[in-house]
């Protein structure tokens, strides 16, 4: 499930935050939503050279409060704010209430999933090896202290005229773990050939509620208790009946085990000589005590006569 399944929503309150943070009654409920898809796909659109990562909008009694987290914060704000203003004003006519903007930068934008999607699609609509922008990509995130990183690209790469998907995965990348910190990112890279899509999970360690990294412990003896629990195994040394304990290394059974001669139906041999034959595994006086198994001879069915009575001769 966590290799189909979108990351952050699968962490939610786990160690994810909802990017809309607002209440509403069913009947406002729609047009809100709305409204904040967009207010998104406006500010991707104006801010697209500024690494925007993501958008939170929060909505407090009748008015709303929009924070920008972005790599260049100062692209966002322009020349003596006046492009921090003119957003805010169309912000502000676009929902209806007053709207504060907020600017937060990326201190790492290379390990950020969202910045690294986009800039691999910049690089895409620039006629860039996919491979080579991809590995990196991969090796800047490493080096910033990531702990694993996978990167998936689809389309018609290179401008072949058949379609296929190649991804690339350095470190670990625990998508089933619910406490691991992964960061989910995904953008579009618009070239001559058709739209290229890429996907960026980046694994960041572990996170607790207490912000501790998680450790086991294990007490001492506890390994030695484990191991002295169970009992000797079904035939095993020390068994009865067991390989430890057969004398000379024969069957328990005469004539049953893997030293002894087979009697019956399943010898190689006819019953009297497999009879006569003594148990090869057996030692003298071992196994004397036991009841023998009598052999059983075989008995050939003659043909029976011709109807009319005469033999042929």
């Amino acid at each position: 499930m966590g290799q189909k399944i979108h990351p952050t929503g699968y962490r939610l309150q786990v160690t994810r935050n909802w990017a809309s943070r607002w209440y509403a009654s069913n009947k406002n409920f729609a047009t809100m939503l709305s409204e904040d898809l967009k207010v998104r796909e406006f500010l991707k659109a104006r801010l697209k050279n500024a690494a925007v990562s993501r958008i939170l909008i929060e909505r407090p009694a009748k008015n709303a409060r929009i924070t920008i987290f972005s790599a260049r914060p100062g692209v966002v704000i322009g020349k003596k704010g006046e492009d921090i203003e003119n957003l805010k004003a169309e912000l502000t006519r676009r929902l209806r209430v007053p709207v504060a903007v907020n600017i937060e930068e990326v201190r790492k934008p290379e390990v950020d999933a969202q910045l690294i999607a986009d800039s691999i699609t910049q690089q895409l609509e620039k006629r860039i090896m996919f491979r080579r922008a991809m590995k990196r990509a991969m090796q800047n995130a490493m080096r910033l202290g990531a702990q694993g990183i996978k990167l998936m690209s689809a389309g018609r790469l290179n401008g072949i005229e058949i379609a296929r998907t190649e991804w690339y995965r350095e470190g670990r990348v625990p998508l089933h773990t619910l406490k691991a910190d992964i960061d989910y990112g995904f953008s579009e890279a618009k070239t001559t050939y058709g739209i290229i899509g890429v996907k960026c999970w980046v694994y960041r360690g572990d996170r607790l509620a207490n912000g501790e990294a998680p450790g086991i412990v294990t007490p001492p003896g506890a390994e030695d208790d484990r191991r002295n629990r169970r009992g000797p195994r079904p035939g095993g040394p020390g068994a009865p009946g067991g390989r430890g304990g057969r004398p000379g290394g024969g069957g328990g059974a005469p004539g049953g085990g893997f030293g002894g001669a087979r009697t019956g139906g399943g010898s190689d041999r006819p019953a009297d000589a497999a009879a006569a034959a003594p148990a090869a595994g057996a030692a003298p006086g071992g196994a004397g005590d036991a009841p023998r198994v009598p052999a059983v001879k075989r008995v050939r069915k003659a043909a029976a006569p011709a109807g009319d009575g005469k033999s042929e001769a």
